[in-house]
């Protein structure tokens, strides 16, 4: 038995109390209860990276005549809407400043410039690294996400107190992490850990009494994908395990109507992998442009910089609930190919990040043609297509069923499009009701792609081996769900309709909430897991903010931080700047705080306090 117990020790992924709980007090049963009680869980939470800021000039980008509000490069003159940029430019606020000198731990924790016995001089300083990764920046981790880990220990050594802390817990509102303990602690999905869990230790399929533990079709599910995988600590195909991009297709063909080739599909680690891999193959020089909106998940703008990339901007409308314009999307390329900026691709975040906007199927008919006439890519990033809360007005549609859709056209022209144009849609498994943010599974799907470039994309893919089993194993979870009739079906819909509930309440309720606070407007959110308000400030606060260096909108959420604990993102982190002719800027904030109530009432008491002292 004590070998039994440390074998289920190693197993990676804990099966949760409702299945542990259906255990009967046989003698097999009980060692398995007690083995199984001490696994190891697999919510491991990703970390995400954080580059320094430049103190050098950004190269100026290109930017659409109708932006008017976002500063990613040069600062943009006054625009039609009179919605004019902050002075301060889109600055260093957040980059994670590095601890220059500190020993680390080395055996020698003498810098060489204190030395005077050395004539060392490090090969690695902010000089001689790649000047791409100073000027690439990560606003949902930063300033604001450093000084609330730094408070969250504080409180957590029982020190906040001591230190003089109005609070006594932070929220971590800036990411969308569900399942972040222990304030968001969004449950996991039954079925997912159960099979995680036989994925890790296949023995345990074997041990008498794992029928009132686990369901026929998880194991069921577990041993197809260890026939086709082996093992989770193996390599698997660099484009992902095939029954897994086998899954996938079905997928997208039960979603859309249409077929799709699973070689056609890669998973990647997390959506974010995805993309990235995708900007190594587009991008060729600095002159290379990529559309992204303002505002905008400073993913696409830190890979950009990232890849001395050319960001050409595309404004979200905030009084039409965050609207785009194709025919101003459309001159925006016609004026950055005059400049001199070869503009390849668009970046399309359907629904919204941050802005929580759907997009109506005419408006995405009307990109895919723009994106024909002007022979652009389509990047189509939809990770948070099951995170809809008006169905009946605002339903997810896929930019692959719009593409493949024009095939039915009477217009022989219009046809060639479902064949023609270029398209890459990417989803994941950390966002939806599943919020498996720290397993890192995601995919994308290339279609209408030269069958030389797919070549390239699968060489690029190779050299990172594979993505990791158990976030290719989670996808397959999202696409392969239990269907009625199985074992675990009334578990699983039990669970993901709770869930899906739980964060439209709790999203109708903020918007709410917040829209009635003075100075405060929010359009309530058509999708995915965050409101955008915005946010009127007077003119004693812009000052405030300027005489402490920070804008306004990063003035207004540390303060928030230090009253409250409190995490939001600023919205200049997105790229929307603050307005100076109206005082107005806006944050990011999830709607996952398992405590909604108390997350109200703590800004409400804020934001008006915040309002009479800089009247």
């Amino acid at each position: 038995m004590s070998i039994f117990h440390s074998s289920v020790r190693l197993a990676a992924s804990a099966t949760t109390a409702t299945a542990t709980s259906s255990l009967t007090s046989s003698s097999s049963s009980h060692a398995v209860t007690t083995a199984l009680r001490h696994s190891a869980t697999f919510a491991t939470a990703a970390a995400a990276s954080t580059m320094s800021a430049s103190t050098s000039t950004p190269r100026p980008r290109a930017s659409s005549p109708s932006s008017s509000s976002s500063s990613l490069g040069s600062r943009r003159s006054s625009s039609p809407t009179n919605m004019a940029v902050d002075a301060n430019a889109y600055s260093s606020s957040y980059a994670t400043t590095a601890s220059v000198g500190s020993s680390r731990g080395f055996a020698s924790s003498s810098s060489p410039s204190s030395s005077s016995s050395s004539s060392y001089k490090p090969v690695l300083t902010t000089k001689t690294i790649n000047p791409n990764v100073l000027k690439t920046e990560y606003a949902v981790r930063g300033e604001l996400s450093n000084r609330a880990n730094k408070y969250a220990q504080l409180i957590a050594d029982g020190k906040a107190k001591q230190e003089g802390l109005p609070f006594d817990s932070v929220v971590t509102a800036n990411i969308g992490n569900p399942q972040q303990q222990p304030f968001l602690a969004q449950k996991p999905l039954t079925f997912w850990r159960q099979v995680a869990a036989l994925t890790e230790l296949p023995e345990l399929m074997d041990t008498p009494g794992m029928d009132k533990v686990f369901p026929a079709d998880v194991q069921e599910r577990a041993r197809l994908l260890l026939e086709d995988v082996g093992s989770v600590g193996a390599y698997s195909h660099s484009k992902g395990a095939s029954v897994v991009r086998k899954h996938i297709a079905e997928f997208i063909e039960e979603r859309d109507g249409y077929p799709a080739d699973p070689e056609l599909i890669y998973l990647t680690s997390g959506a974010s992998g995805g993309v990235q891999l995708l900007m190594q193959v587009l991008i060729a020089s600095r002159d290379t442009g990529i559309m992204i909106p303002i505002p905008q998940y400073p993913l696409y703008s830190a890979t950009l910089a990232l890849y001395d990339a050319t960001p050409v901007e595309y404004d979200l409308n905030p009084f039409d609930d965050w609207s785009l314009d194709v025919e101003a999307m459309a001159r925006s390329i016609d004026e950055a190919r005059a400049r001199g900026t070869d503009v390849r691709a668009l970046v399309i975040i359907n629904p919204g990040n941050p802005t929580g906007q759907c997009l109506l199927e005419q408006n995405i008919r009307d990109l895919v043609r723009m994106a024909h006439d002007k022979r652009i890519v389509l990047l189509a990033d939809e990770v948070y297509q099951a995170n809809i809360y008006q169905p009946e007005t605002r339903p997810f549609v896929s930019f692959k069923k719009v593409v493949r859709d024009f095939s039915k056209s009477s217009d022989a022209a219009e046809r060639r499009i479902a064949d023609e144009v270029e398209l890459v849609s990417f989803h994941s498994i950390s966002k939806g009701v599943s919020g498996e943010c720290g397993r890192r599974g995601g995919y994308f799907e290339l279609v209408n792609i030269d069958a030389a470039v797919e070549a390239e994309v699968y060489k690029m893919a190779s050299i990172s081996l594979c993505p990791s089993l158990q976030g290719q194993i989670g996808v397959d979870m999202l696409v392969k769900p239990p269907r009625e009739g199985e074992p675990s079906y009334d578990v699983y819909r039990r669970e993901t309709e709770a869930i899906h509930a739980t964060l439209l309440e709790r999203s109708e309720k903020m918007a709410a909430k917040f829209d009635a606070l003075p100075g405060v407007e929010v359009q309530p959110a058509q999708g995915a897991l965050y409101l955008f308000p915005r946010v009127t400030l007077p003119p004693r606060a812009h000052d405030e903010a300027r005489k402490r260096g920070k804008k306004v909108d990063e003035f207004y959420c540390l303060e928030m931080l230090d009253k409250t604990g409190i995490c939001v993102v600023p919205g200049s982190g997105f790229g929307k700047m603050p307005e100076r002719d109206t005082g107005a800027c806006f944050f990011r904030t999830t709607v996952l705080a398992k405590e909604t109530d108390s997350f109200i009432e703590r800004y409400g008491k804020f934001h008006t306090e915040f309002l009479e002292t800089y009247k």
